[in-house]
């Protein structure tokens, strides 16, 4: 009987221990997509106490808490106290066996604190008050967690309108860690509600200096804060969509659309949305090839189900799944018509329904090209697909349809500076997989130090060069 989380948890054959031992665990992390917030790095935030850094903003131990009859206040309530916020996620964690969640608590304390024990409500208080003691000490600090997990670049997301002052006090002061911006422009496509449209528009316009009164004069001023992004050091654009948007379009319409929306306030019908916002995601994917940007789009969240706890509490607080839309053909036209004008960027796609895994990985092969190795990515396991099963599906999926050498790798896609923990736990993974295929003579023994080095360039190496850290 194997022992739990022992320093060869998930780790099943020698094969797998060595090739994660001697060519995975030692290498530093990059983190190409996060929602982590720069101004906490900036300020080098430090922690109150143990409930802050495990449960802010984490909606996955959220829905967790909820799924065990957790009640909201002992969630996201202000009514009560960080510890007991932890005492009912300590008194959770039992519950989440099987749950990726289990792995990912040990994994969390284990790693930051050296907690060994199994988490359950018994060694609550002594949990918390031993985490909490160092939370608050400087070795502890937001940045030094980061260093903790060797983590060497990380890709943070940014609307267009931000004025990235923490990524340039960054910058100017030197840490040593690389936080870069990422152009995250959904709010730009964002065009259901007329108010909170022109709202937008109209900070967008301050911030980038261009009076905004046409088509011409949006794609004016986000060529203004894209060329801002590009001198603060960002390598990379993010859109996060429901599907793909690629109908046929007349730039005279767009003009309509555009003035109908901003100087009318008028709401547009579907046509007119999938219209503008097919338009304007090319535009912006231009950018992005000008510029010689990495382009990544995670699509298909099917966001804000409860609409009463939407109306308690707002965005991103747990209650978005998986959507089951088709979006092939979408996808196909958008990728082709960039491909035809030969302005198509590195990209990267993200799936979320699972059963998307085939499609989006055949569909990375009709776009690649001689410039630039595994220039179409089939992106990682992502949101409710990060976890081993998910993981493993993703790799297996790449490995039949492409490259799995030329995959790079995992990133953490979270607000939780413990997060970081996914990318031991996806490296366990792979070289669990790959170790698994050496022992069954499926890859031979003889190629480790080639093997050696695919584990390497999937764990750093690879996302490194793509993304030309």
């Amino acid at each position: 009987m194997r022992v739990f989380m022992d320093d060869n948890f998930l780790l099943q054959t020698d094969m797998a221990r060595q090739l994660y031992h001697e060519f995975a665990a030692h290498l530093p992390i990059i983190d190409y997509h996060c929602h982590i917030s720069p101004k906490m790095i900036a300020n080098d935030r430090q922690f109150d106490n143990l409930g802050q850094v495990l449960l802010e903003k984490d909606h996955y131990k959220w829905r967790a808490m909820r799924a065990n009859g957790v009640e909201e206040c002992y969630i996201t309530g202000e009514s009560t106290s960080d510890f007991e916020k932890f005492e009912k996620w300590i008194e959770t964690i039992p519950y989440t066996m099987r749950n990726p969640l289990y792995h990912w608590a040990h994994m969390e304390l284990k790693t930051v604190f050296g907690i060994n024990e199994i988490l359950k409500p018994e060694i609550a208080l002594e949990v918390y008050n031993y985490c909490t003691d160092l939370l608050r000490t400087p070795a502890f600090s937001f940045r030094n967690i980061m260093k903790r997990y060797n983590v060497d670049v990380v890709c943070t997301t940014d609307d267009p309108a931000d004025s990235l002052e923490y990524h340039i006090f960054l910058q100017k002061t030197g840490f040593e860690i690389k936080i870069l911006p990422t152009w995250r422009p959904d709010n730009v496509l964002s065009v259901e509600n007329p108010l909170k449209y022109r709202e937008y528009i109209e900070k967008l316009s301050y911030i980038s200096g261009v009076a905004i009164n046409c088509f011409d004069d949006l794609l004016e001023a986000l060529k203004v804060r894209h060329d801002f992004f590009s001198s603060v050091g960002c390598k990379s654009s993010d859109h996060g969509l429901d599907v793909f948007y690629a109908e046929n379009y007349k730039l005279s319409d767009i003009d309509i659309i555009f003035n109908k929306i901003y100087n009318e306030s008028s709401v547009l019908n579907t046509n007119e949305i999938a219209k503008f916002k097919s338009c304007l995601l090319i535009e912006l994917a231009k950018m992005d090839w000008g510029k010689g940007w990495v382009q990544q789009f995670h699509y298909g969240a099917l966001r804000n189900n409860n609409t009463r706890m939407f109306l308690q509490i707002g965005v991103d607080s747990g209650y978005d799944s998986i959507g089951d839309w088709n979006t092939a053909e979408s996808m196909s036209k958008f990728l082709d018509q960039l491909d035809k004008e030969s302005k198509l960027a590195r990209t990267i796609l993200y799936n979320l329904n699972p059963r998307d895994n085939e499609m989006v990985a055949a569909m990375t092969g009709n776009f690649q090209d001689c410039l630039w190795p595994g220039k179409i990515q089939f992106g990682s396991g992502w949101w409710f697909l990060d976890q081993k099963i998910g993981i493993e599906n993703q790799i297996n999926t790449l490995s039949v349809f492409g490259l799995l050498s030329r995959f790079i790798g995992m990133l953490t896609d979270s607000r939780s500076i413990l997060s970081y923990t996914r990318h031991e736990y996806f490296r366990r993974i792979l070289c669990n997989l790959v170790g698994s295929d050496i022992e069954q003579g499926l890859l031979p023994a003889s190629e480790l130090s080639f093997i050696g080095k695919l584990i390497e360039n999937v764990s750093y190496y690879n996302a490194k060069n793509y993304f030309e850290f």
